[in-house]
């Protein structure tokens, strides 16, 4: 499957985005999509995912509470949304697939940079 991120942008603190990740080359079915990402100097974190079939999300301390994560079963495609951004939001986001839970990412989106001013 190829992916391909898109959505991110400039944002002033407390505004929101919403990330996409379109999936190509075959259905998402029984896969798993996360989203990573990256800041400057700073290793790669995982932030959240979301069970193809199943539609369960899981959310990382940084997002939870403030992110939506959805999928849009008819375009292939999934979405991060975040809210009430802040700069230390600002990084590279890139998004994944895993086969089932096993939890090896094997495809991986080009990464959209999301930049949080102040």
């Amino acid at each position: 499957v190829q992916l391909q991120a898109s959505g991110g942008g400039l944002v002033q603190a407390g505004e929101s985005l919403r990330l996409s990740c379109a999936a190509s080359g075959r259905t998402l079915n029984a896969y798993t999509v996360g989203w990573f990402r990256q800041a400057t100097g700073r290793e790669r974190e995982f932030v959240g995912r979301v069970g193809w079939n199943s539609g369960t999300t899981y959310y990382t301390a940084s997002i939870k509470g403030r992110s939506t994560l959805s999928r849009d079963i008819a375009r292939n495609t999934v979405y991060l949304q975040i809210n009430n951004l802040k700069p230390e939001d600002t990084a590279v986001y890139y998004c994944a697939a895993a086969l089932g839970a096993t939890g090896k990412w094997d495809s991986w989106g080009q990464g959209t940079l999301v930049t949080v001013s102040s």
